[in-house]
């Protein structure tokens, strides 16, 4: 089976410095793809190489056989790739609402299907009774579903998730697992970043790791957890925390 996006042999350089160093992994539609590793491993950049916002250096990128990489941040969206940021960036003076009508008019031309699929989105992450908020006035928790809206009313085939589970409580996290199962249960490819080894562990089909730019393992959330390589470079910083 075809790989729905084909990441082959990306190198990421700054000046002199490799973000990252001839990866290569696919996936596959339906599935979810965890991306772990330690701080400066390159997660962010990848997603950054996947979802046009940085060009690799070497290698390319192909989403349902088509190449994508050289193609700009809104040209890969309209492809299909939906993608959150690790730092919450709502568009501030606006509504909950309005910040996901925005969205949404990357696929529709009308502002009354706009809001359906706005309002649609909201219900489905469970954002609605506060859609007439001003997003800064959310909550973290609710600014991090507000993201995930935002990401959705782009009706995207894959959606490309940086720590959408970091600085929330216990219930918040148990809340953003069920509706991550919901995206996948709707069709939706994932590829998520997390550091919460519990909840990557508990989502994820299969987990790249990466280290200094390179993918050191690559497997189900069973051999990545008892593969040495990765309990040295990751895991076993993480449990001695």
């Amino acid at each position: 089976m075809t790989d729905l996006l084909e990441v082959r042999n990306v190198s990421m350089f700054f000046g002199g410095l490799a973000a990252l160093s001839d990866v290569s992994f696919g996936l596959r539609k339906g599935e979810i793809l965890g991306l772990i590793g330690p701080n400066g491993a390159g997660k962010t950049t990848m997603f950054n190489v996947v979802n046009g916002f940085y060009h690799p250096s070497r290698g390319e990128v192909f989403f349902k056989g088509g190449k994508i990489s050289g193609l700009r941040p809104h040209q890969v969206c309209k492809r299909g790739i939906g993608r959150t940021f690790q730092v919450v960036k709502p568009l501030q003076r606006m509504s909950a609402l309005d910040n996901v009508i925005a969205s949404a008019f990357l696929r529709v031309k009308g502002k009354g299907r706009a809001e359906e699929i706005a309002a649609e989105t909201m219900r489905f992450v469970g954002l609605y009774d506060d859609r007439n908020v001003i997003s800064k006035g959310l909550p973290l928790g609710k600014r991090k579903k507000l993201e995930i809206a935002r990401a959705l009313a782009t009706q995207p085939e894959l959606l490309l998730l940086d720590e959408s589970f970091a600085g929330l409580n216990s219930a918040e996290l148990d809340e953003s697992i069920g509706i991550i199962q919901k995206i996948k249960a709707r069709g939706i490819t994932i590829m998520i970043i997390e550091h919460h080894m519990k909840v990557i562990m508990s989502i994820s089909d299969r987990i790249v790791v990466l280290n200094y730019g390179e993918k050191i393992a690559e497997g189900s959330p069973l051999e990545i957890a008892h593969n040495p390589l990765v309990v040295e470079a990751y895991l076993g910083e993480e449990q001695s925390a």
